[in-house]
This record gives C-alpha cells, structure tokens and sequence, in this order.
C-alpha cells in the first residue's frame, strides 16, 4: 500500500501547492492536476503489437478517391462558411536563432509564415464571398508578440482571432512540486503542454461557442510552419458528406519521415501509433516503409461539436508524453499530448493520404532553403512547386552548423542557388555562396577547418565534390 499512499500523497501536495499559484485559471489548474494523476497512475495504455493492423482504404482514404467540390461558386460559399482556420502559433524561432513567434520569420519574397496565412484565406474569401476566419493558438512565449504583429492585418479581408493555450508548471522530478512554487517566476517555472492542449484550450476560451454560434462546423488545425497546409475543398466536402468528426491528414513515408506518427487500425477503431508507445523489439519494424507506409502530417481536420463533447465530457485521454528538462540545474518534467493521438476517440474518424505537396514544414534553415529556391514560386500566398523538377521528392539538403542560424545562413548565400536539378546538397564548414549558382545531381561541399571556401557568382557544380576552390 505504500506506493498508492505515496501517489495519493503526491497528488494530495502537489494540489496544495498548484492552488496557490495566482498566474493561472482554475480550468488550468485542474487539467494540470488531471494530467499528473493520469501520468502517476501509470494508466499509460501498451499497445499489443500483436494486434496492429494496416489500416485499409476506408480508413485511410486515397485522395484521388474524393469526389471533386462542386463547381457551382453558391454551393462551396456554403462548405467554407462552414470552417475556421486553426494555426498552431506557440513556437518559438529558437532552434533557427531567431526571437520571437516562429510564424514571423521570412519565407521568401519578404512574406512571413503569417503573412503567406493571412494572403491564402483573404483570397479564399475574396473569390467565394465566404467568411473563413483564422485562429491562432498562441502559448505565453508568443502571446504578446503576436498580437503585435496582428494590427497590421487589420484592413484585412479576415477575421483574426488569437487565444492562449494553457500555461502550467513545470514538476521538479524530486519531489513533484511545481517548480513555480519554489521561487522560479519567471517564464521557465512554466511551459506550454503540447497541441493536444488545443481542444480545452479551445473550449476554455470561449472562442468554440463563438465559432459554433457562427454556423461553423469543422475547424482546419495546422502547425504555422507547413506552408503546403492550405485550405483544400475536397477533403472539408468528404468530410461534411460522410460526417466524419475527426480527419488526420497522412502522406506516404520516405526515408527522412521514418520517426514519424503513424495510423494504424486497432481493435475496431482508427489510432495513431507514435515511436515513443512502440516496444524495443518492434522499433525498426515501425521504422520500414513496407509495413508502415504512412505518416502524420499534423493538418487535422475535426468537428467543431464533437470536440465540445468530448471536452466537456473529459473524454480526451490523450497518451502523455514525458518530455525531461533541466533547469538552473534542477530536473524538471513536463507532461505534453499530441492533437494527433485525439482520433480514437473521435465518431467515425479517418485518414486522408494527401499528396506530398500538403506537407511543407520548415524546421530548419535548410528547409528554408528548399522553399526559397526556383524550386518553388509564390501564388496567390500558395507555395506552387515548379513543374520543371521531374522528381517528385524534394532534394535532401544538410547544412552544417554555420548555417544553422537564420541570420548566418542569409549571410552565407548572395542568392539562393538553382537546385531544380540537384538530389543531394551537402555542405560543411566556412561556405560562402555567389550570386547565380546552379547544383545538379549530388554535391558536397566541404571547407577545410580554418579556411574560407568562396564559390564563385554563376558557378554550375554537377555531381561533384569539392573541397577548395580549384575543385570548382
């Protein structure tokens, strides 16, 4: 009995201290308590590999297989008054050097993630006379800058609207109190808790019974950083036709997605199995192509009602997923969940295997490097690939730590260069890069330590690999 007693007494200490922490409402305090509790009681369900199935067509749905929209303008007018355009907006720019909302880093031509956003559903609406509004989910890191960067939009075509998602504390794994309570008030006493947090957090605001008192039915929730995530038509119509209350957008994996979620059929009900809940003997299994074909994308497509249902039912039972810190030396936990994992318990739920052009995120300045080039152009706030480029996948594109930075990596390119043509790009080391450059097929370029490699303006590098300028 003594460990129920220790659990019961954690808990029991840990509701003693959250209640005397004044930064944050009472609906945060109880799904931060109910999330620890679930987390302690080890409730974690072990999925039996036994039991995986592929699922089938009807589950995953091919997107070929949609019906087309109608043609007729009156009749989408009427699907897209429907929908609400979620982004998922409380990242940082961190990991690419920069401060402030990830969504306001420069994509190309001097748009920003938000600005290519906003661009995409002022045209929407402009040519359907509809009125989809967008949401951004912010978290306390984004939350005032971003309503900064909002005032410019509002001569806009566009309803903005902008919530929290919840702030909670982060535990100290030695004796689960929150660290906040120990003195830390500043921001790293807190964190956001995942995207899975965008169904409360939703409700908690008020902003679903806003939407839902608007005629709208189903909301598109997409991280801000996947520029091929747009509004598609013909999956909300598939989606209003067959009642579906939960749609996770999956496209086929290719060797660099092989860590990512996928859909799986379990006992009857479509779930999403991520690397983390696979056993150890089973991980490179999950990590084939053969049997696991796809991938979340994390555009999900879900009922505005089902999620009041299940919110207030508190029915969403997410797997938590443990993500160890440390601060000022001490070790903290922070318990998170994934939008994704919300399918299985979602009425008559599905996939949709979209084409790859759907999955766009920029991570990493080399990502940023592939949506800047002539691979791609800019539409209407679309990202259109170029059709000159046979191969349907991307290049893969690694660049070492002088380019990591967004800054540094700006500084090291006079132009992007053309990679229409090229499969693989590998740089390393103190590459600077001339205006008018051209790679094809697979490139290495590699600085010896302490020198500075320059290529040259309106150098063509086919298949090559070069470690001085002479090799050029």
């Amino acid at each position: 009995m003594a460990a129920v007693a220790s659990e019961t007494e954690k808990i029991s200490n840990l509701q003693t201290a959250v209640a005397g922490l004044d930064q944050i409402s009472e609906n945060e305090k109880s799904g931060f308590i109910s999330l620890v509790s679930r987390y302690l009681s080890g409730e974690a369900e072990h999925v039996e590999w036994s039991k995986i199935q592929t699922p089938t067509d009807e589950v995953a749905v091919p997107y070929e297989s949609l019906a087309a929209p109608p043609e007729d303008l009156e009749a989408t007018k009427k699907i897209l008054d429907k929908l609400a355009v979620l982004k998922l907006n409380g990242g940082l720019g961190t990991t690419m050097g920069c401060t402030g909302p990830k969504s306001v880093i420069e994509v190309r031509n001097g748009f920003t993630f938000l600005d290519l956003i906003v661009i995409q559903i002022e045209s929407l609406n402009k040519k359907y006379g509809c009125n989809v509004p967008l949401l951004l989910m912010n978290s306390f890191n984004t939350h005032d800058d971003t309503l900064k960067i909002v005032e410019k939009y509002t001569n806009s075509n566009i309803e903005i609207h902008t919530f929290n998602q919840s702030q909670y504390p982060r535990l100290v794994i030695d004796d689960f109190l929150p660290l906040p309570s120990k003195g830390e008030t500043g921001r790293d006493g807190w964190y956001p808790p995942g995207h899975g947090d965008v169904f409360p957090s939703l409700v908690n605001s008020g902003k679903l019974e806003f939407l839902l008192s608007q005629g709208k039915e189903y909301v598109f929730i997409a991280n801000s950083d996947n520029l091929g995530a747009i509004v598609d038509i013909k999956i909300l119509n598939h989606l209003i036709n067959n009642e579906n209350e939960y749609c996770m957008e999956v496209t086929p994996k290719t060797l660099a997605d092989v860590k990512g979620g996928t859909l799986i059929s379990y006992e009857g009900r479509v779930q999403l199995l991520e690397i983390a809940q696979v056993p150890d003997e089973h991980v490179n299994e999950f990590k084939s192509i053969e049997k696991f074909k796809i991938f979340n994308t994390n555009n999900l497509w879900v009922n505005l009602k089902a999620i009041k249902r299940l919110v207030e039912a508190d029915a969403l039972k997410m797997e938590i997923i443990p993500n160890p810190k440390e601060v000022d030396g001490i070790k903290v936990l922070q318990l998170e969940t994934a939008a994704g994992a919300a399918i299985r318990f979602f009425d008559n739920a599905i996939g949709v295997n979209v084409p790859r052009s759907r999955f766009l995120p920029v991570k990493a300045t080399s990502d940023l490097l592939l949506v800047q080039s002539d691979l791609y152009t800019l539409v209407d706030g679309f990202v259109v690939r170029n059709k000159a480029r046979e191969n349907p996948a991307n290049p893969s594109i690694e660049l070492g730590p002088e380019f990591k930075k967004v800054a540094n990596f700006l500084a090291r390119f006079k132009s992007i260069p053309s990679i229409v043509e090229l499969d693989s790009l590998k740089v390393s080391g103190d590459v600077w890069f001339g205006t008018g450059v051209v790679l094809k097929g697979k490139v290495i370029i590699t600085a010896v330590p302490g020198e500075k490699l320059e290529v040259p303006d309106d150098a063509v590098i086919e298949n090559k690999e070069i470690k001085s300028s002479e090799d050029i």
